[in-house]
């Protein structure tokens, strides 16, 4: 019998006992929210998806990456009678979501292509007998008809889809084994079905919602508004030198830094490491074994940085990663999301920095181009334009990412990206809007930026005179600027949509209504001037998550770090670093002050409680000899 499943059966009977007391008593909702979980209150959303399925209602619920959409079927599975199956293609995430379950003293355990026939074999026998309460399963696996017809003899209690847009193919991550999940309604009619996703534009929340079949469902679109993450794009020069000069200011926080290539991985793990960074690689031409190890390293804490490209993140659940760094451009707004969204997942702040050079645009063009199909190519080159905006535009980050998924930001300074947080002052650009306007309507709005820029920066280029662009009114109008300042203002007017692009492949500039407005004198037009110079660094103070001991941080994190090991486990499963950050506020010194801070349920504070408390009282002891 492996290691895997000696410990699932382990945890299973030591819990035994505590789950069918409980079982026999139907705990209310916030009890269990309290007791198993630690948690005094719900976050926004959660508690309504949770009455919907304890009344066996279906649900679709659309949750920003760190919303806390587990809880959302790991309470309801330990409230209701039989086996919650939740489906997920992300295998190397499963063990991680099954060590956490048991440490709650839930129950749990999972089925994927890791387990030999032997391991596969024992937890049938559990589900079978009912000792399972969660069971993580890939689609492929509901997919075969041994399992379906097995699932049909044990009791369930819930069918949870962890991230549906996979079903899609209008979502950005489709995948045929998910278009089996249509059989879940059709099998288990009477069992409720949970479908959850982190980005889901409204064509594929319709579209997931008629795949799976789901009934009459509870819709819930949460905020995708992430305020504990700040976002930052700067300009790439040298970016390996900038990433390094990033990593000293936040050394020994976790990250994960993606590139596009594997080539790009390699060497910059290798540049890191060469300045006494502890970062490791990860991409598709990596062993498994290889992948594997480096991934666990970068959960444990034993390695601070992780360099990969996107086929890393997809199978990580680590809470405390403190920031991600997008080297390269990202090919759309929805995956930049997803990928920013691994960042501060237990809520406290993190950094989402992009490096932006319009050099990467041709790179990402280049792949785009080899699309046959030319809807797809359209929708492919109209994803990366969003994606240049947001990485150029000067106007709030947060109002931006948010407007892409429908959701207007209501405040005018979010108060946590570097356009808000920086230094700015309101100018007037209308005289050169008129200038670069005037360009685009004298030549019939029939060219691309470049183009345009050369014209009222006075270029003297081969095309500017076979197209007789130095004979027009606005040539070299705008000599009094650089290329620089012209291509700012282009992507101002974009913004604020005084002009728009118009075409695929090789995108002219058109005037909108709004913009004839102000090339003919009947409105103004006004931008953010952002200094040249860095935002403000941004403190944990700054966006009011708390100051705490640090000094004490660090000693629970050892002692954390001790458990994990002893369990085989990363450290953020024993506790997130939201849970140690409370500890180092507001220092328990009994049970009963420990059963008070976030994240600390029975199972764990029985577990662990004493052991924390006491260093907090070695610290308090030492700090008052001081003092």
């Amino acid at each position: 019998m492996t290691n895997y499943i000696k410990t699932t059966i382990k945890h299973v009977l030591q819990y035994l006992p505590m789950i069918t007391l409980r079982q026999s008593k139907e705990p209310a909702i916030l009890d269990t929210l309290k007791t198993v979980f630690g948690f005094q209150s719900f976050r926004p959303d959660q508690e309504s998806i949770i009455r919907s399925i304890l009344n066996k209602q279906d649900v679709f619920a659309v949750m920003p990456t760190g919303g806390g959409k587990s809880l959302c079927y790991q309470l309801p599975a330990k409230m209701m009678q039989g086996t919650t199956i939740v489906i997920s293609p992300l295998i190397s995430l499963m063990k991680d979501q099954v060590d956490a379950a048991l440490e709650n003293g839930i129950s749990a355990a999972f089925m994927n292509s890791s387990l030999d026939a032997h391991e596969i074999a024992d937890i049938y026998r559990m589900l079978k007998y009912n000792k399972i309460k969660l069971l993580y399963i890939a689609p492929e696996r509901f997919a075969m008809p041994h399992f379906l017809e097995t699932l049909k003899t044990v009791p369930i209690a819930l069918f949870a889809i962890d991230e549906a847009h996979c079903i899609s193919e209008w979502g950005h991550d489709f995948r045929p084994d998910y278009l089996s999940l249509s059989l879940i309604p059709k099998n288990f009619s009477d069992i409720p079905i949970a479908a959850f996703t982190a980005t889901a534009t409204q064509r594929v929340q319709e579209d997931i919602i008629s795949r799976i079949g789901l009934r009459s469902p509870h819709i819930i679109r949460a905020s995708f508004n992430r305020p504990n993450l700040f976002y930052q794009a700067e300009r790439k020069t040298r970016v390996d030198l900038q990433i390094l000069e990033f990593l000293k200011e936040h050394s020994g926080d976790s990250g994960i830094i993606y590139r596009t290539t594997r080539d790009s991985v390699t060497d910059m793990a290798e540049f890191l490491v060469s300045k006494g960074i502890k970062a490791l690689p990860y991409h598709a031409g990596l062993t498994t074994e290889e992948r594997t190890r480096n991934q666990e390293a970068f959960n444990r804490d034993e390695a601070s940085v992780i360099v990969a490209t996107i086929a890393f993140g997809m199978g990580i659940d680590k809470s405390n990663v403190r920031f991600v760094i997008h080297a390269d451009l990202p090919r759309n707004i929805e995956a930049y999301y997803q990928e920013t969204g691994r960042a501060g997942r237990d809520g406290e702040l993190a950094r989402c920095l992009l490096f932006f050079s319009r050099g990467d645009i041709p790179k990402i063009r280049y792949f785009i181009d080899q699309i046959l199909d030319e809807n797809e190519r359209s929708i492919a080159l109209q994803k990366l334009n969003q994606m240049v905006g947001f990485a150029s535009h000067n106007v709030c980050r947060r109002k931006h990412l948010l407007g892409f998924f429908g959701e207007e930001y209501p405040e005018n300074n979010c108060g946590a990206c570097d356009i808000c947080s920086g230094s700015l002052e309101q100018i007037d650009i209308t005289t050169d809007a008129q200038i670069l306007m005037s360009a685009i309507s004298r030549t019939q709005q029939r060219f691309g930026i470049g183009q345009i820029i050369d014209i009222v920066t006075g270029a003297d280029t081969k095309r500017i005179r076979e197209l007789q662009h130095d004979k027009i009114k606005t040539y070299g109008a705008g000599k009094h600027q650089d290329k620089k300042y012209w291509r700012f203002l282009v992507d101002e007017l974009l913004a604020q949509g005084f002009i728009r692009q118009d075409g695929d492949r090789y995108p002219v500039l058109k005037i909108t209504e709004k913009g004839s407005n102000v090339l003919y004198g009947k409105e103004q037009v006004t931008a953010l001037k952002q200094e040249e110079k860095k935002a403000k660094k941004q403190t944990v103070k700054d966006l009011d998550m708390g100051q705490y001991d640090m000094s004490l941080f660090a000693r629970l994190r050892i002692i954390r770090k001790n458990f994990a090991d002893e369990q085989q486990v990363p450290p953020y499963i024993i506790f997130s670093d939201k849970t140690l950050h409370e500890m180092c506020r507001h220092y328990p010194a009994t049970l009963s002050d420990m059963r008070k801070i976030s994240g600390v349920g029975e199972a764990k504070l029985e577990r662990y409680g004493e052991y924390f408390i006491n260093e907090i009282r070695k610290h308090l002891g030492k700090k008052k000899n001081y003092e």
